[in-house]
């Protein structure tokens, strides 16, 4: 009897499909920590996110009495819905462990911390939210953010003309 070599499964590769991302969440705040979350969604909420109708724009997450909560996320009703389709604006549950919820608490009690939402994308049929504890800039560090954009570009210009 011959023995039959077993057949090893291929490894799968995880296929990330970012639906949006809070372009001015960078802009409005400085990023201290960034953390990977799930989140409790209806079946037409989670067609609406694979069809890419959402904004993060206004989006904010708060720690309130039993876990995490994101607010202000927009995801458009679903065009093919029924009559229980899902209201766009409703606050949504974030999963975490309990002891990231306590760090998260932690974290935004301190003076001028938040928690923004950076970037909403899909793994292995899971819709993610990438969660950021984040501190709001002030004016003046905006105009100096866009002053240094604004030199390196001048700087990686001037390197082009000079090739």
């Amino acid at each position: 009897m011959a023995k039959q070599a077993a057949a090893q499964p291929k490894p799968q590769r995880e296929t990330v499909h970012v639906v949006t991302v809070n372009s001015k969440a960078h802009h409005d705040y400085v990023i201290r920590e960034t953390y990977e979350v799930g989140l409790v969604l209806t079946g037409t909420e989670i067609k609406s996110i694979r069809a890419g109708k959402v904004n993060l724009r206004e989006a904010y997450a708060k720690v309130e009495r039993d876990g995490v909560w994101v607010h202000n996320l927009h995801i458009a009703q679903y065009d093919l819905g029924n009559r229980w389709n899902h209201e766009p604006l409703r606050t949504r549950k974030l999963l975490l462990h309990k002891s990231e919820i306590r760090e998260l608490l932690l974290k935004t009690r301190s003076k001028g911390l938040t928690l923004v939402p950076l970037k909403l994308y899909i793994v292995r049929d899971r819709a993610k939210l990438e969660l950021a504890v984040a501190q709001g800039k002030r004016v003046f560090d905006k105009r100096q953010a866009m002053a240094e954009r604004e030199v390196e570009r001048d700087i990686a210009r001037s390197v082009r003309v000079h090739r």
